[in-house]
C-alpha cells in the first residue's frame, strides 16, 4: 500500500479488503530506540507512554502519589503582577528558590530616578522560613515578613499576600500550564512566561 511516494505496508501485511492488518500489542514501544520519546495508543489519543524517559525539571510530586511533575515558583509585586517565575522539579523545596526569585527581578521603571531592582520588603508563607535566607536578604537591604514554622496559623500575612495566590490561580487557568505536556523544559518555560505576559497585559488593559 502506497501513499504518494511513501510505502505504508507491503502486500503481505495487508488485511482482507486491502486495509492494514492488526498490529501486535506493544510493538511500538519495543521497536523504538532507547532514549527517544515514544508514543503508545490510548483511547484514540496519542499519549506519551511510560516507556519513554521523563523530561528534565520533573520529580516525584509529594502531593500526588509521587507522580512525576513540575512546580512553578512565582514572585509578584503588591498588586499581583508577576515579576519572576521559575520552573523546577515538583519535589524542589520552596525556600531553595527564594533568592533566585529575588535576584531575577527585572529593572522596574515608572517613577523618577533609576529603575528599582530590589523591593523594600518580601512577604512569604512558612514554606520559605529560613534564617540564613533572612540574613541574605537583610544584607541587600530587604526586610522580610515570612511566617515561621511550628507556630500557630494566623500570622496576618494572608491579608496582603493573597495576591500571589490569585496570580498562580490565573496562571493555572491556562490549560497548557495546568498540566505539563512538554518534555523539554524550555518549551514549558516559554509557555509559562507567555502566561505571565498575558496577565501583565490584562493589568495594563484595565488601568
Amino acid at each position: 500500500m502506497w501513499f504518494g511516494d511513501d510505502l505504508l505496508a507491503a502486500a503481505a501485511g495487508l488485511a482482507t479488503g486491502g486495509g492494514l492488518g492488526p498490529v501486535a500489542p506493544g510493538v511500538a514501544c519495543e521497536i523504538a530506540p532507547s532514549g527517544q520519546a515514544r508514543f503508545c495508543p490510548s483511547g484514540g489519543r496519542q499519549l506519551l507512554g511510560a516507556c519513554g524517559p521523563r523530561g528534565k525539571k520533573t520529580g516525584p510530586n509529594p502531593t500526588d502519589r509521587r507522580k512525576a511533575g513540575s512546580k512553578h515558583h512565582l514572585l509578584t509585586d503588591a498588586q499581583g503582577i508577576p515579576l519572576t517565575v521559575i520552573l523546577t522539579e515538583a519535589n524542589r523545596h520552596d525556600v531553595t528558590q527564594l533568592l533566585p526569585l529575588v535576584d531575577g527581578i527585572p529593572p522596574i521603571a515608572g517613577k523618577p530616578g533609576a529603575p528599582r531592582y530590589r523591593p523594600d520588603v518580601v512577604q512569604a508563607d512558612r514554606g520559605y522560613d529560613s534564617q540564613p535566607h533572612r540574613r541574605a536578604l537583610a544584607a541587600c537591604g530587604i526586610r522580610t515578613q515570612i511566617a515561621r514554622r511550628h507556630t500557630e496559623h494566623g500570622s496576618g500575612l494572608g491579608v496582603t499576600r493573597w495576591v500571589v495566590e490569585r496570580t498562580i490561580a490565573w496562571l493555572h487557568q491556562f490549560r497548557r500550564l495546568r498540566v505539563r505536556y512538554e518534555r523539554r523544559p524550555d518549551i514549558h518555560e516559554a509557555f509559562l512566561k507567555l502566561g505571565c505576559d498575558i496577565i501583565c497585559w490584562r493589568f495594563l488593559a484595565t488601568t
